[in-house]
C-alpha cells in the first residue's frame, strides 16, 4: 500500500505529507487556504450532516457512528476518486480538523482504505498532546 497518512489540518504542512486531501464537509474554522496548502477538497467524502450531527464527537456515540459512517463509505461513488489520487502519489495525507484524533471521520476512512488504525492515530495523539503542552506554555509566559 502506499503511504496513507492522517493529520489534523492545523498542524504545519510537510514535504512527506504528499497530497494533502481534505476530507471534511466544512472549511476548518481560523485556516486560509494559503495556510492549509489543501491539494484537494473532497467534502463528498465526508459523513452526510445527519450523521455528523448525531454523532457530535460524543465518545458513547462513536461505535454506531463507525459502522453507519462505514456504510456510506461503501455506497460513495467519491471514494473511487480518493483511491485514483492515492494511487497516482507516493505519500497522500488525509486531512481533518477535529481535535479528537482518535474518534473522527478521517480515522474511520483511513482504517476503511487499509490504514494501520495502532499507528497513525497514536502519532496523532502524541502530537496533540505535544501541541497542549506548546499552547500551555505559551499561555504561562
Amino acid at each position: 500500500m502506499k503511504r496513507l497518512h492522517l493529520k489534523r489540518v492545523y498542524d504545519a504542512p510537510a514535504a512527506a505529507d504528499g497530497l494533502r486531501i481534505l476530507v471534511d464537509r466544512l472549511w476548518p474554522r481560523g485556516v486560509s487556504k494559503e495556510a492549509a496548502r489543501i491539494d484537494l477538497w473532497l467534502k463528498e467524502l465526508a459523513p452526510s450532516d445527519a450523521l455528523r450531527r448525531q454523532f457530535c464527537h460524543e465518545l458513547d456515540r462513536w461505535p454506531a457512528f463507525r459502522e453507519h459512517y462505514t456504510a456510506e463509505l461503501r455506497a460513495n461513488p467519491a471514494l473511487d476518486e480518493l483511491r485514483e489520487q492515492i494511487a497516482q502519489q507516493k505519500a497522500t495525507t488525509l486531512l481533518f480538523a477535529a481535535k479528537d484524533t482518535e474518534h473522527n471521520n478521517a480515522v474511520v476512512l483511513y482504517e476503511f482504505l487499509g490504514g494501520d488504525p495502532k499507528a497513525e492515530p497514536a502519532a496523532l495523539k502524541e502530537a496533540g498532546h505535544a501541541q497542549g503542552a506548546r499552547k500551555a506554555a505559551s499561555h504561562r509566559s
